[in-house]
């Protein structure tokens, strides 16, 4: 008689099969009056009806969400679906926003091993360590340049062709450095005419930008302003050492 009365009814063991859930989780939220089962037998037995289940599973939801035991109740006292999505889409807004910013970060990384083959911790500490100042671009740019530098200069953060371009331009002046080829040679001067169509790609028809940009990153005090990659002030020395030798038309 007492079995067939137990029909529909689960027992905590078995509602933590079911919900894959601790007895322990269980237990706690009968106590503190969370989800209580419905029926309470003799000898300390505890049934959990469909709804108790139901209510279980809600709660076990909210908690996935990073709610705390108070706002869930509050939420299921108003029995508002609407809080419970707002609340999701909200959290999910906010998990997504991380995994951005570390991916962001990821890729950075990847790309400052690329161009310097070891990372160093005073890179990784400054790539964390948030935004970059905008105050300082405000000092070097005007509103319309920063939203053109916004919008086209390739970043350290991305994986794009342009970045890549950039990154292995910087690669084959250091070879050149290495192996002592000077920026007079036909490599150098190919190096630079390089430069000149990727720098054509990233302003377009607005040479007061770019050569506002390139004064900004020569200067290795405005690149930390502007919290831009440093570049080797020997690469840069490079570059203007091929352009000062470039064959006159």
């Amino acid at each position: 008689m007492a079995h067939r009365m137990e029909k529909g009814y689960l027992t905590t063991g078995e509602l933590s099969k079911r919900l894959n859930v601790s007895v322990r989780t269980i237990r706690y939220y009968d106590q503190i009056g969370v989800v209580e089962p419905s029926r309470k037998e003799t000898g300390g037995k505890r049934c959990y009806s469909s709804k108790d289940i139901l209510k279980l599973q809600k709660i076990l939801l909210l908690k996935s969400l990073n709610l705390s035991l108070e706002d869930s109740r509050s939420i299921l006292a108003e029995q508002s679906i609407d809080s419970i999505l707002a609340v999701h889409k909200s959290l999910l807004v906010s998990e997504i926003d991380q995994l951005q910013s570390s991916l962001k970060h990821t890729q950075s990384l990847l790309n400052l091993l690329e161009l310097e083959e070891t990372i160093h911790w005073e890179d990784l500490i400054s790539l964390v360590a948030g935004p970059q100042n905008e105050k300082m671009w405000s000092h070097y740019f005007s509103p319309q340049q920063q939203e053109v530098l916004e919008e086209r200069l390739p970043k350290l953060e991305s994986d794009s062709l342009a970045t890549k371009k950039w990154i292995n331009i910087i690669k084959r002046i250091e070879l050149c450095l290495d192996n002592g080829i000077p920026p007079s040679s036909k490599e150098g001067q190919l190096i630079l005419s390089d430069v000149d169509i990727l720098t054509a790609e990233t302003f377009g028809d607005d040479p007061k930008l770019a050569a506002a940009f390139w004064e900004a990153r020569k200067s290795s005090q405005a690149s930390e302003d502007l919290g831009l990659y440093a570049i080797n002030p020997a690469v840069i020395e490079f570059l203007e050492l091929a352009d000062n030798t470039k064959p006159q038309r």
